[in-house]
């Protein structure tokens, strides 16, 4: 059995309003009278980079601290028990 594709046609607009044509219309004005109020919200320290960096305060510190204790532990952190020889005792088996 073969599947078939029903196509309808498109619904009545009822209102009269095509939002294609108003998104086609909406391009952005010769002389924005707003451009410049809204420039600095992309420029300086609202730069996407500065934005990124600034979400995550206290990141960098964090992982150097915590890679500081990991050599730290690796270091002088030696676990004292033999658990690979022999165990607790001889007469263990």
């Amino acid at each position: 059995m073969q599947l078939t594709h029903i196509r309808r046609a498109p619904r009545a607009n009822l209102t009269g309003f095509d939002p294609r044509a108003f998104v086609a219309s909406s391009g952005s004005p010769a002389n924005d009278p707003w451009r410049r109020r809204e420039a600095w919200r992309y420029a300086g320290q609202f730069t996407r980079w500065n934005r990124f960096k600034s979400a995550f305060p206290g990141l960098g510190i964090a992982s150097v601290a915590f890679a500081a204790y990991c050599g730290y532990e690796y270091m002088f952190l030696k676990d004292d028990h033999a658990h690979a020889e022999g165990g607790h005792g001889e007469g263990h088996h």
